[in-house]
């Protein structure tokens, strides 16, 4: 049996006291920032003089002021919402303990939402407050002096964040955590295994899946995940048509292993373009872009007999349940898994280590922006600073992935205090004339296999190449779900049905950019902001503008996928009773 208790602590009471403790740590750190930001924001920076920009001046700091005094509220409810989920106000000797280490000694619900949401909270914090101030930086204030405020709520937001992470290692559910991660991907993974090997191919349900897509390598990665869970969905193997593939003329099947290892053929059933009947026996998939009457089971769901095992142990489950289709789709064969190792084994890879991805080329311009290379280290000094505060940083490591080659000398050239890893001849391969091809699909597996496997992950999401590595990383731990930064999108999954966010505060629009909602809104979402504020459009009024992003959380939709119930929970008896 898992221990329940961290050590020091052998009674239950002792173990409460110093989770409580913690939980009291957190409020008064977020009382303090509170305190120091209104403090800072508003003693130092007054004017003295009597001008109509002075005044005008005066009336930008009282809407910070105001804005400010928002935060303390919700600092409020924040703590209240902590004592509610903790128990600080009733006697630990009346807690029922089954209501918080419940189902083999795991983490309630409760407590995983409420920590992420504290730990979101802090950062929407900061992206308000450094907006807002930013913008003072064109007044007559001194920007010296706007930007020694920013430096000291940095420092003070790294160190609330660095504590918080903490949580995770002393609640006494680390190894709980990981035990459960690897059986619900266990279980998956001999889910799919069993669907794809039917005992009698011939007379199997089959959806046919065309490699055909005009598309990068994510892209059609992406294709092939959208193809797989709509074959999970509808209990038919999948078979992959990839002859002629364009990262290789003889198909997928030569590069990595097949998905399946008994049933790759529809024989010479009639094939049924999708939508179809139920009983149709073999059904071909359009492009998801094109597909039409959409199926709910599509991304951003999840299946509903795992959601709330998922949640337990990571906080965004629709991006982990991708990750575990690409998990099994993608298994490089010998030799390519040889020149994958050959090429790593050349690079000093060590941890701790950022990852950053930087597409150029054919992407900026066309759906992107360019961005320089200090607005990806920006973050990665972020992550550095705040690794520190609780552990010894022996060299700051960054593993750099682009299609520019010029990107990794100039990084190294302006940042000497950083070791950058990456091959310069994957970037060439990566280039648009020589991208299809082997070699470039090679140096397109190292660099998503070395992305996946650092410890923080800087990108674009609106690269696929960026939203596969984060997928990937969410394969190979527990949670990665804030383990990176994106510059521009939050994730999404190209063609998935509506991503929603719902109220869990209500909000009385201010300016006239701004929507109202009230609490339990179902609010579709276009984006964050990253300020603080995000576009939604809520679907109650119907009216579409920013939303306090502090006060709405993630909508998870739950879609009743079959249960396999013929597939065990577990392989053996090892693990379940743990």
């Amino acid at each position: 049996m898992m221990k329940l208790y961290p050590n020091g602590h052998s009674g239950l009471n002792g173990y409460f006291m110093m989770y409580l403790s913690k939980w009291k740590r957190i409020a008064v750190l977020l009382l303090i920032i509170w305190i120091a930001v209104t403090y800072l924001v508003i003693s130092p920076l007054r004017c003295d003089g009597s001008s109509e920009d002075a005044s005008d001046f005066q009336e930008r700091l009282k809407a910070v002021s105001h804005q400010l005094e928002s935060l303390k509220q919700h600092h409020n409810n924040l703590i209240s919402q902590i004592k509610k989920s903790a128990g600080l106000n009733v006697n630990l000797n009346d807690l029922e303990t089954s209501a918080l280490l419940h189902n083999g000694g795991g983490a309630s619900e409760e407590y995983e939402n409420l920590r992420r949401r504290i730990y979101s909270n802090t950062k929407e914090i900061w992206y308000f407050v450094n907006h807002e101030l930013t913008k003072l930086k064109g007044e007559d204030v001194p920007g010296d002096k706007i930007q020694a405020i920013l430096d000291q709520v940095a420092d003070r937001k790294r160190s609330l964040l660095s504590d918080q992470q903490k949580l995770i290692e002393i609640d006494g559910y680390h190894e709980w955590r990981r035990t459960e991660a690897a059986n619900v991907s266990d279980l998956i993974q001999r889910r799919l295994k069993s669907l794809q090997n039917p005992p009698d191919c011939r007379d199997s349900r089959k959806v046919i899946c065309n490699l055909n897509k005009g598309c990068g390598f994510g892209c059609q990665l992406h294709h092939i995940v959208y193809c797989l869970i709509f074959a999970y969905a509808t209990e038919r193997t999948l078979i992959l048509n990839s002859k002629g593939w364009r990262y290789n003329n003889k198909g997928w099947e030569y590069v990595f292993h097949p998905i399946s290892d008994s049933c790759t053929s529809a024989y010479d059933d009639k094939v049924v373009q999708w939508p179809a009947a139920y009983d149709a026996k073999v059904v071909s998939l359009p492009f998801i872009d094109s597909i039409t009457q959409k199926p709910k089971f599509l991304p951003l769901a999840v299946p509903s007999d795992l959601a709330h095992r998922i949640v337990r142990f990571n906080g965004d489950p629709s991006s982990w349940w991708v990750g575990q289709m690409l998990k099994y789709v993608l298994k490089p064969r010998q030799a390519m898994q040889k020149a994958i190792n050959d090429t790593i084994a050349k690079m000093n890879f060590k941890t701790p280590i950022v990852g950053v991805h930087i597409r150029r080329t054919d992407k900026v311009g066309t759906e992107a922006a360019f961005h320089h290379i200090d607005e990806y280290m920006l973050h990665v000094k972020d992550y550095y600073a705040t690794l520190e505060l609780s552990q010894y940083v022996d060299k700051r490591r960054v593993y750099l992935a682009t299609d520019d080659a010029n990107v990794l000398e100039d990084a190294r050239k302006k940042y000497p205090d950083y070791e950058f890893l990456g091959d310069p001849s994957i970037a060439k391969t990566a280039a648009t004339h020589r991208r299809y091809t082997p070699l470039s699909l090679t140096g397109l597996l190292v660099d998503l296999h070395m992305l996946a496997m650092c410890d923080y992950l800087v990108c674009t999401f609106s690269s696929q190449v960026g939203r596969v590595a984060y997928e990937m990383m969410q394969t190979n731990r527990v949670d990665a779900s804030d383990s990176f930064y994106s510059l521009d999108d939050i994730y999404y999954f190209g063609g998935q049905n509506a991503h929603d966010r719902r109220a869990v505060m209500p909000h009385t629009a201010t300016v006239s950019q701004e929507i109202s909602f009230q609490v339990g809104d179902l609010i579709g979402v276009a984006g964050n902001h990253w300020n603080g504020f995000g576009r939604g459009t809520n679907k109650r009024t119907n009216l579409n503008g920013l939303i306090p992003w502090y006060k709405t959380a993630d909508h998870l939709v739950l879609y009743p996928f079959p249960d396999y119930k013929h597939v065990p929970q577990y392989p053996d008896t090892r693990q379940k009773d743990l």
